[in-house]
């Protein structure tokens, strides 16, 4: 099964789909409409910008994806940048497509001239150690304790 990595300012057709995987995943517990989801996405796709957006595809079908972001967690909007909404649809998991997605993001982070990237997560701080991630704490998220993680992209 070949596997391609692209981007949303490439391929600006795929932004139903991360917008929707963002949003089942995500945004639909938050009572966010798909819609507004999608808008969300659209800045993901702009050339050169300082965000982007990754797809995952696997035989030339999406199953994933990454961003990178210049804010995520409200509580700490000193911090930037960010790896966001890292998903893989669940049929596709246990493949190596996590990592391969988070490399990618780190690739256009380091390539837009940042030394160190920031993400949070509930669940998957095994999968972001293993990649060189480092857990800094906890933090809040909507109500929710979250896990604060940091990456040095130059070490």
């Amino acid at each position: 099964m070949p596997v391609t990595i692209v981007s949303l300012a490439g391929r600006p057709d795929l932004i139903p789909a991360v917008a929707r995987w963002q949003w089942q995943e995500w945004g639909r517990a938050r009572d966010r409409r798909l819609a507004s989801v999608e808008r969300d996405v659209q800045p993901l796709a702009r050339h050169n910008g300082p965000e982007a957006g990754f797809v995952l595809l696997e035989d030339d079908i999406p199953v994933g994806t990454a961003c990178l972001t210049m804010e995520d967690l409200d509580t700490r909007p000193d911090l930037s940048p960010w790896l966001a909404s890292v998903f893989v649809e669940p049929a596709h998991r246990g493949r190596g497509h996590a990592s391969a997605l988070v490399r990618a993001v780190e690739q256009a982070a380091l390539a837009r001239g940042h030394s160190h990237m920031w993400l949070f997560t509930w669940t998957t701080v095994p999968l972001y150690e293993r990649l060189g991630w480092v857990v800094i704490g906890p933090e809040q998220h909507h109500g929710s304790e979250v896990i604060l993680m940091r990456r040095d992209l130059r070490a």
